[in-house]
């Protein structure tokens, strides 16, 4: 069994597979949002929904083909947090760090939490009381805390377990749909303007959000450079044929229809296809979805927790190993309390509007973080895959990923400039912390010279 050191010289196992880091990065991406959004989409763009679908699944391609250049050369645990660290510092490492916990972890576990107890409610309307449907979420959580502090391997068998879980009732939802499709419900009479198709695309961006998440435990990855690119363009590739499926299954059996039915799209069709019964079973696939996201957040989202206390952000008991279980315990503890914490509050309705820019931005300093980890030459682990194309896919996707983020509102802006002043905020008490102006010009000087 291969292990790593951390900064303290305390050994994480290296149990990870593609097998394993491909489930859990489709787990962490295929959530509950494919079960409401063909209905989204329709209502945008009608039948030619796939088109979004193939212009987002290339967008995210090039954004996935970075991070697993960048995962391949980094090989310790934190994902997006220690790529951007090696390569341009403490800020811009703690900067991203910050999106990846707050944005894509903590905030969305918390949304996603509120979902499933939700959908639980609707199934046993009898938990509805306020009480029972906080202490289902300690219940939940407690569960999930104490199941990763134990080991890796049992939260990554969960995981796998959940990811097939939630996608047998779709499979079986495609499989009798196919043969149930009107195909004129599929005929696209005119492409529509571009703008529209631009609505869609942003919308479905959050769709294919996730799998930087199941990149946190790097330094549990086995053979990195190998098993991460292949892990995050398989889950990718088996994500964007499911989207496209269903979607055009929904089309076909609903056709305009599809548009009205907001609130459970895929739950209208397996009424039409298998009656009351069917409904029941996709709101049962949307339960175990949901489940199956925030046991993945429960495995990834802590070891930021972790990154960042090795290096000194966060306090360093954090940082604590199991002695037993060789789990950053505490890392994995703390988040769970932090998730309990806004999940039964329901605090982070308002912050969750700054998602989208937190993880766009995040995914642009990766894209850029690759192009600095070559000139540095960065390798921590055998051979690195490298992109094909020199600088044109990192550059390239950062491009999309700025006209995505023009999108952005004034009030998001505003939201997410907190955010940097509490990362200066953290620093300002780090050993790590020198100057921020100083540490800003030097990250806009190098990025000039990555860019000339």
């Amino acid at each position: 069994m291969q292990l790593t050191e951390t900064a303290r010289g305390t050994p994480l196992d290296r149990i990870m597979g593609v097998r394993a880091l491909a489930a859990s990065s489709f787990n962490m991406t295929v959530g509950s949002g494919i079960f409401v959004l063909p209905a989204a989409v329709a209502a945008i763009i009608g039948a030619a929904s796939p088109v979004a679908y193939i212009i987002c699944a290339i967008a995210m391609a090039l954004v996935v083909l970075c991070f697993a250049e960048a995962g391949s050369r980094v090989s310790r645990t934190g994902g997006g947090y220690a790529y951007a660290l090696l390569a341009f510092g403490p800020f811009v490492g703690t900067l991203t760090g910050a999106l990846l916990y707050g944005g894509a972890g903590v905030l969305a576990s918390a949304a996603v939490m509120n979902v499933f107890v939700y959908t639980l409610i609707v199934l046993f309307p009898g938990l509805g009381n306020p009480i029972v449907r906080v202490a289902i979420m300690a219940i939940v959580y407690g569960g999930l805390t104490l199941l990763n502090i134990r080991g890796t391997r049992p939260g990554v068998r969960a995981v796998e377990l959940f990811s097939l879980g939630k996608i047998i009732p779709l499979l079986l939802l495609v499989a009798v749909g196919l043969f149930a499709m009107e195909g004129e419900n599929l005929v696209i009479p005119a492409l529509p303007p571009a703008q529209d198709i631009g609505r869609a695309c942003i919308m479905l961006m959050f769709a294919f959000f996730g799998f930087e998440n199941a990149l946190s435990p790097s330094g549990e990855v086995k053979d990195p450079h190998r098993t991460v690119p292949r892990a995050v363009l398989l889950a990718l590739g088996l994500v964007t044929v499911l989207y496209l499926t269903i979607q055009m299954v929904a089309s076909g059996v609903l056709g305009p229809r599809l548009a009205d039915e907001r609130a459970a799209p895929l739950a209208a069709v397996a009424g039409v296809l298998f009656g009351t019964p069917g409904k029941t079973l996709i709101l049962a696939g949307a339960l175990i979805s949901t489940f199956g996201y925030l046991s993945g957040d429960a495995l990834t989202s802590p070891r930021s927790l972790f990154a960042f206390a090795e290096d000194g952000v966060l306090p360093r008991w954090l940082a604590s190993v199991h002695p037993r279980f060789r789990t950053p315990w505490l890392a994995i503890a703390t988040h769970g309390v932090l998730t309990f914490t806004l999940a039964s509050t329901g605090s982070f309705a308002a912050l969750l509007v700054v998602a989208n820019v937190s993880i766009l931005l995040l995914y642009a300093l990766i894209c850029l973080t690759v192009l600095q980890l070559r000139r540095k030459n960065v390798r921590t682990s055998g051979d690195p895959f490298v992109v094909p194309g020199g600088p044109v896919v990192p550059i390239l996707a950062t491009a999309v990923l700025v006209w995505l983020l023009s999108t952005a509102t004034l009030r998001e802006w505003a939201i997410y400039d907190m955010e940097a002043k509490g990362v200066e905020s953290a620093l300002r008490i780090s050993p790590h912390y020198n100057n921020t102006t100083a540490e800003i010009d030097r990250f806009l000087d190098t990025l000039a010279g990555l860019l000339a």
